[in-house]
């Protein structure tokens, strides 16, 4: 049920995105980012997409979560705005998201789509503590990412 009301979402959303120190281009086209997250956004939104190198991504896992390693992919996620809007920033890893489609054989563009939507969906609560909160977020991602083309990433 969740996963059709987000599949049929036309949330508006407000992106930036921003190239951390030694990335030096986008890796999508911006019209396809937007793509990829509406895809499992259900709510007005004002995003900011991060894309930066190891050692950032590990500067921000060190201060915010206490963790010493570099993800692949960070959500931080703020007050709604005055006019509603959901506001968070996403932050991905490329050398790390390139790593993990090189490891598993998938295309880096499908690694990156799932990223997004992974991050788009911390954005707006959802988690994967828990293995029912893990189960209902997997099927979200699913779903969305069969509307493109990608195969599951947990099968």
């Amino acid at each position: 049920m969740a996963a059709q009301r987000l599949a049929n979402a036309r949330a508006s959303l407000w992106l930036d995105v921003q190239l951390g120190t030694g990335v030096r281009f986008c890796p999508a086209q911006r019209a396809q980012i937007r793509r990829w997250m509406g895809a499992v956004l259900a709510t007005p939104a004002q995003i900011t997409l991060r894309l930066v190198n190891r050692a950032e991504a590990m500067r921000l896992n060190r201060q915010f979560r206490s963790r010493d390693y570099a993800p692949d992919v960070l959500t931080f996620t703020y007050d709604t705005d005055p006019e509603g809007r959901l506001s968070a920033d996403i932050v991905i890893c490329l050398p790390v998201a390139r790593e993990q489609a090189r490891v598993a054989a998938i295309d880096f563009e499908a690694r990156l789509a799932h990223l997004l939507m992974h991050g788009v969906l911390h954005a707006q609560g959802y988690d994967h503590e828990k293995p029912d909160e893990a189960e209902r977020m997997e099927a979200l991602e699913v779903a969305a990412l069969r509307r493109f083309g990608i195969d599951n990433p947990y099968a």
